[in-house]
This record gives C-alpha cells, structure tokens and sequence, in this order.
C-alpha cells in the first residue's frame, strides 16, 4: 500500500476515548445521561484501536534499527498499550455481565489516566510523522508548488 493506513484509523479510537473521558468528568453532574455513554465509547474506541494498532505495528516494521525514530516509536506504542489497558480496565470495573453501572472513582481515574497516556502518545506520533518524516514520503520533483509557500505538494 503506498498511503500507510494507521493515520486514517487512530481518529476513530482518539475520539471515542476522549469523548468517554470527557463523559466520565461529566457524570458526577449528569448522572446515567454521561456514564453510559462514556461505557459505550471506551468499547467503540477499543474495538476501534485494535485495527489502528496492528496497521502502526506493520509501520513499525518499517522502521531502521538504531535511529532515533524507533525510540520515539518504541514510547509512542508503549503509551498506546498503556491507554488500550486503562480504558478496558476501566470498562471492566464499570461492567456487570452486558450490563454496565455508574463508574466508581477507580474506574474514572483510569479513564482520565488512558486520556494523559493518549495525549502523550499522539504527541510523539506526531514528532514522529513531523520530526522524523515516518510515513511521508518526498514530493516528486515535478510536482505542484503551494502558491503561498512555494513547497512542492505530494
């Protein structure tokens, strides 16, 4: 494939969480109308994650030994995993069978702890598409030039 796929799946998992995070904060406030639906978001962002995961892991692969981007790209999946486990323990504690119950501080905690741990890791996945260029490849010497900038477009 010549587009790598990956950023064009982590929207789905980066916005459901936050969005379950953002619930979570509100429940105290907004009773059953915010807990359950942040349930709902953190099991759409963890079914979500796992294609978005496996398609990071194919560009990982990709990577040179020994250069700086496979550090950053090593912390950035660390992170990752970390959110995939805050947000499913947290729906594991807010889970009875199929049904789920108003989080308790525990469960809100870890979605608040997935949120920092998914922040990091877009940061550092943006270094690594903007720092490090992983997943670009150079414009074509005859392609066309921005207007405004004068850079080649891709």
């Amino acid at each position: 494939m010549r587009h790598p796929l990956h950023p064009a799946l982590v929207h789905f998992p980066i916005a459901c969480w936050t969005l379950a995070t953002a619930a979570d904060l509100a429940g105290p406030f907004l009773g059953e109308a915010a807990w359950r639906p942040a349930g709902l978001l953190m099991l759409a962002g963890l079914a979500f994650a796992l294609p978005a995961m496996l398609a990071g892991f194919f560009e990982w692969l990709k990577l040179a030994e020994g250069t700086p981007a496979l550090a950053v790209a090593h912390r950035h999946m660390l992170l990752v995993l970390a959110a995939f486990a805050c947000y499913a323990a947290s729906l594991l504690l807010r889970a009875e069978g199929a049904r789920l119950h108003a989080p308790g501080t525990l469960a809100i905690a870890l979605s608040v702890a997935g949120f920092g741990c998914l922040a990091a890791a877009g940061w550092l996945g943006g270094r690594l598409v903007y720092e490090y260029g992983v997943g670009r490849r150079a414009p074509a010497a005859d392609a066309p030039r921005d207007h405004r900038s004068g850079r080649r477009r891709s």
